[in-house]
């Protein structure tokens, strides 16, 4: 095969959010939220996922992915040409779920900016990996908490 290693298709595929999915959402925020945002306090942690349901779903366009079985593995959400989530189960890290939805992102939606938490290195080596650049860096986060944030662009079109 010339060096090429046949591959078969993702056993997930990419669609919609309607309002049925949001309970999901938030159990898939929070679960990945718990094994990759150390650095967040409990308080903290229930504070995002109450604005995630009585706000922050609402102001982006969603879109996830499915398993076989229709189950939500992976969710992104963009707001004008910036990611302002993403998220996937942490039993599917590792597997491509989250190139595949910021593919989709930047190829759909014309995402080229998206903020990522200073205290969580393994996202920003994801999202460095895929072509972004750090451009700023901001001492609080969205909601003024002490979560600086780092300020990436992607580099390339």
């Amino acid at each position: 095969m010339n060096g090429l290693r046949w591959r078969p298709a993702p056993p997930w595929h990419l669609g919609a959010v309607d309002g049925t999915d949001r309970p999901r959402l938030l159990q898939l925020w929070e679960a990945a939220v718990r094994a990759t945002h150390h650095f967040l306090a409990e308080e903290d942690i229930q504070f995002y996922r109450r604005m995630l349901a009585e706000q922050y779903f609402d102001l982006v366009r969603l879109s996830c992915l499915r398993d076989e079985q229709g189950h939500i593995q992976g969710f992104a959400g963009t707001a004008e040409d910036r990611l302002e989530m993403l998220f996937v189960d942490p039993a599917q890290h590792g597997r491509g779920l989250g190139k595949a939805l910021l593919r989709h992102a930047i190829e759909r939606d014309g995402v080229r900016l998206v903020d990522v938490n200073e205290q969580n290195p393994t996202a920003l080596a994801f999202y460095l990996a895929q072509g972004f650049e750090r451009i700023g860096r901001s001492p609080l986060d969205g909601a003024d908490k002490p979560y600086p944030l780092l300020h990436l662009r992607l580099n390339r079109p």
